[in-house]
């Protein structure tokens, strides 16, 4: 699927349940803050719990970072989502960048948080929990935040060196 934003290809994986309350902090910033970021289990629109064989399915640029992820539990609309049992493979995170974690564990809460990251601070906790999560997988996410920097392929829709400084005041 093409990124709406500037056309280059994206990458789609599955967001664990875990992680769905930063879906949910893509449309409704001020709901991962009520909830502490940890409503993974319950849609935040009707209090009612998900079924947890909903897959939902993101969608992160490989251009401008840009993350597309429903926040209503439905796919992106890319029609081989549901059946592809691959979605998100290492290899496909791989196309982002030299720099950008490949294993699923750092990937997909990096690509979460870089997302949200456009909204500092009203995702504050959903993207602390996302880069803790990195950290605990192995990977120093402002390190990766600044080879992202410097790779010429990448051109983030956000600016990432500010982003840098403020998630590094958040985290340390």
């Amino acid at each position: 699927m093409a990124c709406p934003v500037c056309g280059s290809p994206t990458v789609a994986f599955a967001v664990p349940a875990d992680y769905r309350f930063a879906c949910s902090s893509a449309d409704s910033s001020a709901t991962a803050q009520s909830t502490g970021g940890g409503a993974a289990d319950v849609d935040t629109d009707t209090g009612t719990g998900t079924d947890a064989a909903t897959e939902l399915v993101a969608e992160f640029c490989t251009h401008c970072l840009t993350l597309e992820c429903p926040a209503d539990g439905t796919d992106t609309g890319d029609a081989d989502a549901d059946t592809n049992t691959d979605t998100g493979t290492e290899s496909e995170f791989a196309a982002i960048s030299e720099a950008f974690p490949t294993r699923r564990s750092q990937a997909i809460p990096l690509a979460l948080a870089i997302g949200l990251a456009s909204s500092l601070a009203t995702n504050r906790s959903a993207i602390e929990t996302l880069l803790r999560d990195v950290e605990r997988s192995g990977t120093d996410p402002l390190l990766v935040l600044d080879r992202l920097q410097r790779d010429p392929s990448v051109e983030p829709a956000i600016d990432l060196e500010r982003r840098q400084h403020q998630l590094e005041q958040l985290l340390y």
